[in-house]
C-alpha cells in the first residue's frame, strides 16, 4: 500500500469508527497521549513542584509535529504512558521506570486494538523545577530524547499497522536519537545489557532486516485480518492464522525473541477472542501455531480446543 494511501485508510477508519476523542489539543499533531506519575517515592518540599511534570509531558508530547502528514482530530493516536518516579537527587535528577502503549482503531466498529505495551525501566533525567521542554531531535536531552525516542517507536507500530513496513521512517529516527543517547554516556543508552531487552535490543531489532516478516505480519494481521473481520469473518481469520504462521517462521530463523514476545504479550487475549468461533480445523491450526511460537500464553490458546 503506497504510504500516501495509508493516511486514506486512517480517515476512513475514523469516519467507519465515528469515534471522537474530546481534547483540547491543538489540530493537526499526530499523539494524543495521557501520562501520569507516581512520585509516592518521592517526599521533600523541594520536590513539591513534581505533579506538573505529567502535564509538561503531555503538552510536549500532543503539541510537537512528529510528521510531515496532516492528522484530523479523530484521527490522533491514542496512547497511554505510565511513569513511576523511584529516586531522585540534590541535583534533580530522578530515576523512573516507564510504560508505554498504544491503541488503534478496528476498522468498522467502534473498538480499539492494544499495538504495543513497552516497559523501560532505567530512565534517568534531569527535571528542575520551571524547565523548559524543547523538541530538538538533533541535540541529546536525557529527559525529551527519551520522550522523542519513544514517540517515535510509537508512530512507528501505528504506520506499521496501515501499511507495510510503513513505520521505517520513525524506526530510523528512534535510532538517531539513540545514538545520540549511546554518544552522550547517559544511563539506558548502551548498546549491550544482558538479554537486550532494552532500548538499544528495541531498536536494533525493529530496524534489522531479520525481523522485516515479522513487521510485515503485523501489518496482514491487522489491516487483512482484525480490520476485516466485521465483514468477512472466515477470510479474515485466515489471514490472522497465515500471519501467525509467518511470525513463527521468522521467530525460528532470528536470535532476539524480544519483538515476538512484545507482539504476544500485547496480542495473546484479542487473537483467542478472534478465532474462538472459527471452525475445529482452523481452531486446531491455529491453537498448534500459537503453542509452537508462543508457549508462555499456552493456557489462553487452550480455548481454542473447548
Amino acid at each position: 500500500m503506497p504510504f500516501k494511501l495509508q493516511i486514506n485508510c486512517r480517515k476512513i477508519f475514523a469516519l467507519a469508527a465515528l469515534f471522537c476523542i474530546h481534547t483540547s489539543m491543538l489540530y493537526g499533531q499526530e499523539l494524543n497521549c495521557s501520562v501520569s506519575v507516581n512520585d509516592r517515592q518521592i517526599s521533600g518540599s523541594s520536590y513539591d513542584y513534581i505533579s506538573e511534570l505529567s502535564g509538561d509531558i503531555e503538552e510536549y508530547l500532543n503539541e510537537n509535529r512528529w510528521t510531515d502528514d496532516r492528522f484530523e482530530e479523530n484521527e490522533r493516536i491514542l496512547c497511554n504512558i505510565q511513569i513511576v518516579l523511584t529516586n531522585v537527587d540534590s541535583q534533580f535528577n530522578f530515576t523512573a521506570e516507564a510504560v508505554f502503549s498504544v491503541r488503534r482503531p478496528i476498522y468498522n466498529t467502534s473498538q480499539y486494538s492494544s499495538l504495543i505495551v513497552i516497559g523501560d525501566n532505567n530512565w534517568r533525567f534531569n527535571y528542575p523545577r520551571n524547565k523548559s521542554f524543547v523538541k530538538d531531535e538533533l541535540q541529546f536531552d536525557d529527559l525529551t530524547s527519551f520522550l522523542d525516542f519513544y514517540a517515535n517507536i510509537m508512530l512507528g507500530f501505528d504506520y506499521d499497522s496501515f501499511s507495510e513496513m510503513g513505520g521505517s521512517q520513525y524506526y530510523n529516527r528512534a535510532l538517531n536519537i539513540f545514538e545520540l543517547g549511546q554518544n552522550s554516556g547517559s544511563v539506558g543508552w548502551g548498546r549491550s545489557i544482558g538479554a537486550q531487552r532494552n532500548r538499544f535490543g528495541l531498536i536494533n531489532d525493529l530496524t534489522n532486516p531479520a525481523y522485516r516478516d515479522l513487521r510485515q505480519a503485523m501489518y496482514q494481521y491487522h489491516r487483512h485480518g482484525l480490520d476485516q473481520f466485521t465483514l468477512d469473518p472466515i477470510t479474515a481469520a485466515d489471514e490472522v492464522i497465515e500471519a501467525i504462521s509467518v511470525i513463527r517462521e521468522n521467530k525460528r530463523v532470528t536470535s532476539n525473541n524480544y519483538l515476538f514476545d512484545l507482539f504476544f504479550d500485547t496480542k495473546y487475549t484479542e487473537i483467542t477472542a478472534l478465532l474462538q468461533f472459527a471452525d475445529v480445523q482452523k481452531r486446531t491450526m491455529a491453537y498448534n501455531l500459537l503453542t509452537d511460537v508462543d508457549p508462555a500464553h499456552s493456557s489462553e490458546y487452550q480455548k481454542l480446543q473447548n
